[in-house]
């Protein structure tokens, strides 16, 4: 029976896992598994080997662990490729001539929308001029009837306040008039409804 190690980690031991997990990720297998054959080979747990990788050896091997991942995707599209026939090979030859001449003639239809939307975008902009020039215009009357409305309610703040002495002093008048009524007994009037005097015989 073999004696699990606990001493510290060389750098050949650390080359040694850092290849065999990489060759797992390469060939599609899992960590674990790499754990376990490198624990195997180096008399130690599978554990003690999988703290190590994630714990110090993988931030040492980034770029590493992401070309193997690229390595295995194109391993997996290999393996696929050898499993079609070549009949399926023709079929998919055929689709991709298919594909291209359909993205030509796509590529002619949108350089061909592509000078109509130009000249909407040229009829658009004229449109735009002409509708920025009316709003100027009728900014500039929206504002000078906002300065007449402000005229008109100032005159007709006078006008309220002339209708009020007025009648003030038709009151005091009347008032006047009554009095003269009782003072002398001759002379009399009377207020009618539009205000105005009217002597009575």
């Amino acid at each position: 029976m073999t004696t699990v190690r606990q001493d510290a980690w060389t750098q050949d031991e650390d080359l040694f896992l850092s290849e065999v997990v990489l060759r797992y990720i390469r060939e599609g297998g899992t960590q674990l598994t790499a754990f376990e054959e490198v624990g195997r080979k180096l008399s130690r747990t599978s554990a003690a080997c999988g703290f190590r990788w994630n714990s110090f050896v993988r931030k040492q091997y980034k770029q590493a662990i992401e070309l193997a991942k690229k390595q295995r995707k194109e391993l997996k599209k290999d393996g696929a490729l050898a499993k079609t026939t070549p009949a399926d090979i023709n079929v998919t030859q055929e689709n991709n001539k298919t594909d291209q001449s359909l993205s030509l003639s796509d590529v002619i239809q949108y350089l061909q929308n592509y000078e109509q939307t130009e000249d909407e975008q040229q009829s658009l902009k004229k449109q735009n001029q002409v509708l920025q020039t009316k709003l100027a215009k009728l900014e500039a009357e929206n504002n000078s009837l906002f300065k007449e409305k402000r005229d008109v309610e100032h005159q007709l703040e006078l006008v309220k306040e002339d209708y009020k002495a007025l009648i003030g002093i038709m009151d005091r008048a009347r008032k006047m008039m009554m009095l003269q009524d009782e003072d002398e007994g001759k002379v009399r009037f009377q207020m009618e409804r539009n205000g105005s005097l009217e002597r009575v015989e």
